[in-house]
């Protein structure tokens, strides 16, 4: 069982359980719905966590660059489905 870390509240989760956020090579910053994406990972476990992840800009934080509002949508989206 492979265990990831929520960016926001710091549980250990299994993978697959997490949605993934990714920042490849070329500084492209996307949602990764297959886990498979080559690139640093950022894990959100819950919608709670991805609100306050929106709330405090988490990811920018994580990624050491400014994440632009689409990706905190297209997160919010993935997360809904």
């Amino acid at each position: 069982m492979v265990e990831r870390m929520c960016i926001s509240c710091r549980v250990r989760l299994e993978k697959r359980t997490l949605k993934r956020i990714v920042k490849n090579k070329e500084g492209v910053i996307q949602v990764d719905i297959t886990h498979k994406l080559e690139g640093r990972g950022a894990y959100v476990c819950s919608d709670v966590c991805l609100a306050k992840c929106i709330k405090t800009r988490q990811l920018n934080r994580t990624f050491k660059r400014e994440v632009p509002v689409e990706i905190y949508k297209e997160l919010e989206n993935a997360w809904q489905k």
